[in-house]
């Protein structure tokens, strides 16, 4: 009996160093934007307070990240970022829009192997002008590069991600676009999978000489649904700087991410 529940025991700790080794793994891998992962974030941000009329928008972000493989030695990481927009009292007193913003598709050419924790990736970025209302959409066709660079050392990742869009195509009406975005980022992640950073998302807009500042501190966890794999994040969302009728007061980011590890 007594080796029965020693078994039992030296059975137990091992699946839980087992589970924690891979929560660790994969949260690893989820800080890394070119990392070998499937994955499908659901994020939602709750901005509030926005311009004179202190209306308020919701941008829900479907972004799913696939990896490919190109060559034994380098991987094609392909991201969608598509915006389904809600919003009040922007545009006008009681005046409302809703439906699907511009989508941004980025392609990076990434090595499968970091070295010493140090990783890159580099490609194209199109802007797709898919919006479904006029306020939502800049009728413009964009194409741009686009490059990430981070390290990983003892639960710390940290890097930047930045692309530069212009406008080649589109509407003759409508302003051009010469957009660039950066977003540094930085986070630690335990052994159990959980994890705080924050990343800065800065937008240049060279056409209209103004840029947009928000920081982002965020908590975030591993879990399961059944088999699914997902990873919950929450945060307050601060905006540092826009132009004055755009800047929002205060806002919330909370995203599901749907993991699907090889």
């Amino acid at each position: 009996m007594k080796r029965i529940q020693l078994f039992l025991c030296f059975f137990s700790v091992a699946y839980s160093l087992q589970a924690q080794e891979d929560a660790e793994a994969l949260a690893k891998k989820l800080a890394n934007p070119v990392a070998s992962l499937i994955s499908v974030p659901f994020q939602e941000n709750s901005d509030h307070g926005i311009g004179s009329l202190k209306g308020s928008r919701s941008t829900l972000n479907i972004q799913p990240v696939i990896p490919l493989t190109l060559t034994p030695k380098l991987n094609l990481i392909a991201r969608w970022v598509q915006p389904i927009v809600t919003q009040y009292n922007i545009t006008g007193v009681a005046e409302k829009q809703s439906g699907l913003a511009d989508a941004v598709v980025s392609a990076f050419i990434s090595p499968k192997d970091s070295k010493n924790g140090f990783t890159w990736g580099a490609g194209p970025v199109l802007l797709l002008p898919i919006g479904t209302n006029d306020f939502l959409t800049g009728k413009k066709f964009g194409i741009g590069p686009t490059v990430v660079a981070l390290k990983q050392l003892k639960g710390w990742t940290f890097g930047a991600l930045a692309n530069q869009i212009w406008s080649v195509a589109g509407n003759e009406d409508r302003p051009d676009v010469n957009q660039m975005f950066v977003q540094p980022f930085i986070n630690y992640n335990w052994k159990s999978g959980a994890g705080a950073g924050a990343n800065l998302e800065w937008t240049q807009n060279w056409e209209a000489g103004n840029a947009v500042l928000w920081f982002n501190p965020t908590v975030s966890g591993l879990t399961s649904l059944g088999k699914q794999k997902i990873s919950l994040v929450i945060g307050p969302r601060f905006n540092l700087a826009a132009p004055e009728q755009a800047k929002s007061r205060f806002g919330v980011r909370a995203a599901v991410v749907l993991l699907f590890p090889k």
